[in-house]
């Protein structure tokens, strides 16, 4: 009994450790693209809602470079994570995404399009860069029902004699 205990300690161990488990985390680039995918879609919803078809549209042509960049990030992250299922789920998420963001204006009632307006304007006047357009979307708390835990940061190791030398001073 013990030797098969230790067996399946061993292959739990393995599978917790495993490449696999730690990839459903975002990567800070991750992270930053889904904050932009999220204000994308956010002013998507308000233009369609509230008539801003020109404003979208200024924004989507004074981004696309950047949209394009936070699109394809969140594409290879569900594909790290889900492989051959990945577009399937990179387009459940998009729906919910632009769903969860619809339930918000539904929420908000005859106040969405006064209180969506200045999000606009900030995203127009923003620094066309995904930094600055996730800062924006992070900033103003828009709804993104995507939000697996960040990845661990990496630090890398003193070379072990540097360590030991420290050790004896």
């Amino acid at each position: 009994m013990t030797k098969i205990r230790t067996i399946l300690a061993g292959a739990l161990a393995l599978a917790v450790s495993s490449p696999l488990a730690a990839q459903t985390c975002l990567q800070p680039a991750e992270q930053t693209a889904f904050s932009v995918r999220a204000l994308q879609s956010q002013l998507m919803v308000v233009a369609l809602s509230c008539g801003q078809h020109d404003h979208y549209n200024a924004f989507v042509t004074r981004n696309q470079r950047e949209l394009g960049q936070a699109y394809r990030q969140v594409a290879a992250h569900f594909r790290r994570v889900h492989g051959a299922g990945g577009q399937r789920q990179l387009d459940q998420f998009i729906t919910t995404l632009a769903n969860a963001q619809s339930q918000e204006g539904i929420r908000q009632g005859s106040h969405f399009c006064q209180n969506a307006a200045p999000l606009f304007q900030q995203a127009l006047a923003a620094k066309p860069d995904l930094a600055g357009l996730a800062a924006l979307s992070s900033g103003q708390a828009v709804p993104n029902p995507y939000s697996p835990a960040a990845c661990p940061v990496r630090t890398a190791q003193a070379p072990r004699q540097t360590q030991v030398a420290a050790a004896t001073r």
